[in-house]
């Protein structure tokens, strides 16, 4: 059984002149998150961590009031979700392919099923870490 799944697209972002290559990543030991990376263009992967479950209310309506927004309302069609992203060092919005996000959230959920997370969290590891930091 797989505990992990990534899944890489070409995705239009704000300010580029070409389409940027992302990765979406998901994995059993971190239930309740999912990674969305962009490639820079000296080959360095840039990482955004957030809540698989804003993940997938992005893709019925607008959600997210942090760093990261899905905003299908932003998109320039039905086929994509616009991501929002923001820190003090900038502000960036993502079109992503709703077929890819929806694929994407299947085989995650294939490995932790959505609304089991819980059951999947080591709390005993996460202290571990946090203690040893």
């Amino acid at each position: 059984m797989n505990d992990a799944v990534h899944q890489h697209q070409f995705v239009s972002l704000s300010d580029a002149d070409a389409p940027v290559l992302s990765r979406f990543s998901y994995s059993a030991a971190e239930p309740f998150a999912v990674v969305l990376s962009f490639q820079s263009g000296d080959g360095t992967w840039v990482e955004w961590t957030f809540a698989r479950d804003i993940l997938i209310a992005g893709l019925v309506g607008p959600v997210g009031d942090g760093d990261v927004r899905i905003r299908p309302d932003l998109a320039r069609d039905e086929e994509f979700l616009a991501v929002e992203f923001e820190s003090p060092g900038g502000y960036a919005v993502v079109e992503l392919l709703r077929i890819d996000v929806e694929t994407f959230v299947e085989a995650a959920a294939a490995i932790v099923p959505i609304g089991t997370e819980e059951a999947f969290f080591d709390v005993d590891a996460l202290i571990a870490e946090l203690t040893n930091v």
